[in-house]
């Protein structure tokens, strides 16, 4: 197969990365703390901790983990936490001890939850308090025989420390009762491991480092397969692809709002930014725009994540104003399409063109990336050096330039598979090692890919193909929508018809507006025959609209 894509790649950019200088990532990270024990590594309300503080305090939970508790290597450790201070400490002490991250999302549901900790054979799990009597719920009925607790404050400074702790436990009433057998807190592990010396494990390419569930916006949660060569890899593609950008830049400094439970945020800015001895400044609650605005005027950030909600509802905060984008070199959008309309309008605001990236949990994720140099298109980029894409009919095979089909990847950072799911990885992999992601798109002759939609996503209106991203694209750019969801719902004339759902900013926008609207701009059969207005949207803890709970109402 032609790499088409080689000769839109930016001057200098290897058509493969090297091998890269780490062979875990345990060895990336402590690569850093050997490198840049002075640079700070994680600030968070206030407090931050050097990447010398990382490496004592990692050290100590590792020394728990082993020493205390007794796992040993392979065995699994969830973390079930916001973006606070104790999640990089418990991520990097679960590796120096051997052990498998499986990271939770500390709002599942205890139905959820118990999934997740029973599929994964988790035997300890540190959790937020907060939400710890969820996991009171169902840990009767999984493997988890350790219990860690942390409060929000615990890793803050004194007197900040004792005071959010005790607000949240006493005054805002935010941690419900819970009781546990072998409870430790996070502050007891610590000096738990407290001058205990720790039995290194080996570590290498072939061992998982995360088990990384699915966002079960398609099925039930599955837990990928990460290799510590899957998640290196793509650290180090990361880095190549972005090298220029940080030119007389150091350290980097990266706006961290996305939960580093998501692989988006755990790859693009914990493990990215950590390997260059840049520092993350973390969000625990990113929902709080006004607070969240605040927060980062206060920075000089060289790095932005965010998904296309997260994006406009910023714009949308009256502090936004106050940030100062000067120093930004990447602003990465993922997760889900970037819309056009707030790609321009990031533009106009800032300045900067959102980089729009492609990828999966499965492939750790970044796999397809626009070039940094470049405005927005609509493209999602050009394969990442030492990866392929292929454009696949319904047999598996190869389609022509221009054809839509099946985006396939293949890459060292594709996963090794889905845990305990041999019959559901067989369907997922074709044959030479080439991953179906299930979303439809084209390549053009310059091997810039174009994503067109879900493939479950589609609505079939008369027999023609409807992709719900265009018409929801075509929705936002009226002055006043904010978001925009389309769906297909049974219709006994077309098989199925279009209905929108719309938020917006300014409440005199009429049904009528947006049908007008879309009669402007899309043919007959794509237009809306109903349109439904919400205060909000369903959507995911990294902010992806959740189309199937529509359509599930």
């Amino acid at each position: 197969m032609e790499k088409v894509w080689l000769k839109s790649y930016p001057e200098g950019m290897p058509a493969e990365v090297p091998e890269p200088p780490y062979r875990s990532v345990r060895e990336l990270f402590e690569q850093a703390f050997e490198a840049y024990p002075e640079n700070a590594a994680y600030t968070n309300m206030g407090k931050t901790l050097s990447y010398a503080d990382l490496d004592r305090l990692s050290m100590q939970f590792a020394c728990y983990l082993q020493d205390t508790l007794g796992l040993t290597r392979g065995e699994r450790v969830a973390i079930m936490l916001p973006n606070v201070l104790q999640y990089p400490v418990a991520m990097c002490g679960i590796f120096r001890a051997g052990l498998v991250v499986v990271n939770v999302n500390p709002l599942y549901t205890a139905r959820e939850l118990e999934h997740q900790l029973k599929d994964s054979g988790a035997k300890c799990i540190l959790v937020l308090e907060n939400f710890a009597h969820t996991l009171e719920e169902v840990i009767a009925e999984t493997n988890v025989s350790h219990v860690v607790t942390t409060g929000i404050g615990d890793l803050l400074s004194w007197p900040k420390s004792v005071i959010t702790n005790f607000v949240l436990r006493h005054i805002k009433k935010a941690v419900p009762a819970y009781r546990f057998e072998n409870q430790f807190t996070f502050k007891q592990a610590l000096k738990a491991g407290t001058g205990k010396v720790l039995n290194e494990v080996e570590l290498g390419y072939a061992d998982i480092a995360f088990l990384q569930y699915t966002g079960g916006t398609t099925g039930v949660s599955r837990g990928a397969m990460l290799s510590h060569r899957n998640m290196v890899y793509n650290v180090y593609q990361s880095i190549v692809w972005q090298a220029d950008s940080y030119a007389g830049v150091q350290p980097i400094i990266a706006i961290t709002a996305l939960p580093l439970y998501h692989i988006f945020s755990l790859q693009g800015n914990c493990l990215t930014v950590m390997a260059q001895g840049g520092e993350n400044i973390l969000i625990t609650n990113p929902r709080d725009f006004e607070a969240f605005a605040k927060e980062i005027a206060k920075v000089e950030f060289n790095l932005f994540t965010s998904v296309n909600t997260m994006f406009a509802a910023l714009m949308d905060t009256p502090s936004f104003s106050r940030i100062d984008f000067s120093n930004l070199r990447v602003c990465i959008g993922g997760g889900m399409a970037v819309q056009a309309a707030i790609a321009k309008e990031w533009h106009e605001k800032t300045g900067n063109w959102i980089l729009q990236g492609y990828g999966l949990t499965e492939t750790s994720p970044a796999a397809i990336v626009c070039r940094i140099d470049a405005e927005f298109t609509g493209t999602i980029g050009l394969p990442l050096p030492s990866t392929e894409v292929m454009i696949a009919g319904d047999d598996g095979n190869p389609l022509a330039i221009g054809e839509i089909g099946e985006i396939c990847i293949r890459g060292p950072q594709v996963m090794e598979g889905y845990w305990h799911r041999p019959a559901e990885t067989a369907e997922t992999m074709l044959p030479g090692g080439w991953l179906r992601t299930g979303d439809i798109g084209r390549m053009d002759d310059a091997g810039y890919t174009f994503i067109e939609d879900r493939k479950k996503d589609m609505i079939l209106v008369s027999g023609f193909n409807v992709y719900p991203n265009e018409i929801e694209n075509v929705i936002v750019e009226m002055e006043g929508v904010l978001e925009a969801a389309a769906i297909g719902m049974p219709d006994e004339r077309s098989g199925e018809i279009v209905k929108a759902f719309v938020v917006r900013k300014d409440a005199s926008v009429t049904e009528q507006d947006v049908k007008d609207h879309c009669r402007e701009n899309l043919t007959n059969y794509k237009r809306p025959k109903f349109v439904e207005f919400r205060d909000d949207l369903p959507k995911t803890n990294v902010g992806k609209i959740l189309r199937r709970a529509l359509r599930d109402e």
